[in-house]
């Protein structure tokens, strides 16, 4: 399964846009602390231990500060209400922001792939560190790696996309971590080529990552339709509906972690108009009520016409 996909049974999730929101505000204020102080504590017994690998560890849990506080920048203006100039709501802000996430960690990627070349470089002036480095690495490692899986559970249980890159995001500092404590055992044994080696592996996957987490939110802002399953989800709800008798032209396309749909619905040539649009009603409500979907926006088409207003199905 891809990092940016979540357990997404076509039922929309039942928590409301303000509760998500709230999970990620909170989730994201416990990140923010975390990293501020293993970064402090890196950067500092860094300098003092003569660990060039946890000073850069450090500078790194600096950079996911960046991305926690432009998670709760897209957390606060996706749960904004449709106004005049976004008729259709906010929630491309979490698409926004996964895209900006996974540009950050392409370019830390890229920064650790970088320092790692360099290190191998000249590895006799790789100095000695203390032991003292390899504690606080060893503890960053364990921190880090319980904040990925307490901000994935949390983003999970809410069905957010934003927060699975996050989360993420938060592994791929324990990635780093691991990195600086093989690199400084490495180090303490003799071995200083194992530091900026390991580096470049990781640098490698971070880079990977980012670069998937970007190109996925990057086609969601294109307007991606959301995968087949839901959309013949969708399509059962609509056919089920009383009085539909056909479906076609079903589109869909993402808005954050919502989904805003076009459907034609085929009904009986001899109803009234009213009739009609009180069948596209229930229908719009069967849908919003069983998926996750922001808006349905429905055609009506007489069932008896072979040459119905619709081009050929797209999905």
């Amino acid at each position: 399964m891809n990092f940016t996909e979540i357990d997404d049974d076509s039922e929309h999730s039942s928590h409301t846009p303000a509760q998500r929101a709230k999970a990620a505000s909170r989730t994201t204020w416990v990140s923010v602390v975390v990293n501020l102080v293993l970064s402090t504590v890196q950067i500092v017994v860094g300098v003092m231990a003569k660990s060039q690998g946890l000073v850069a560890d450090g500078i790194h849990s600096l950079s996911d500060l960046v991305a926690d506080f432009v998670v709760l920048l897209a957390g606060h203006h996706s749960q904004k209400d449709a106004d005049m100039e976004h008729p259709y709501g906010h929630q491309r802000f979490e698409n926004a922001a996964s895209l900006v996430l996974g540009l950050l960690l392409l370019v830390v990627g890229v920064g650790m792939v970088w320092s790692a070349v360099v290190k191998l470089e000249a590895p006799a002036s790789i100095p000695t560190a203390h032991i003292s480095a390899l504690w606080v690495a060893l503890g960053a490692l364990v921190a880090k790696e319980l904040l990925f899986r307490y901000m994935l559970q949390v983003a999970k249980l809410v069905k957010s996309s934003m927060l699975v890159a996050n989360a993420w995001h938060a592994r791929s500092d324990a990635a780093s971590s691991l990195v600086v404590s093989l690199g400084l055992i490495g180090n303490l044994m003799g071995y200083p080529l194992l530091d900026p080696i390991a580096a470049l592996i990781v640098g490698l996957m971070v880079g990977k990552m980012g670069w998937g987490f970007g190109w996925d939110a990057l086609h969601d802002l294109m307007d991606r339709a959301v995968n087949e399953e839901e959309v013949d989800a969708i399509r059962v709800t609509l056919r089920e509906t009383p009085g539909v008798a056909g479906v076609h032209d079903v589109r869909t396309r993402k808005m954050g972690d919502m989904v805003v749909v076009d459907a034609h619905i085929e009904v009986d040539a001899n109803l009234t108009v009213e009739q009609g649009h009180n069948i596209a009603v229930a229908a719009r409500s069967a849908v919003m009520r069983r998926h996750r979907v922001l808006n349905l926006m429905t055609h009506v088409d007489p069932a008896h016409r072979h040459d119905a207003d619709h081009d050929a199905v797209l999905h």
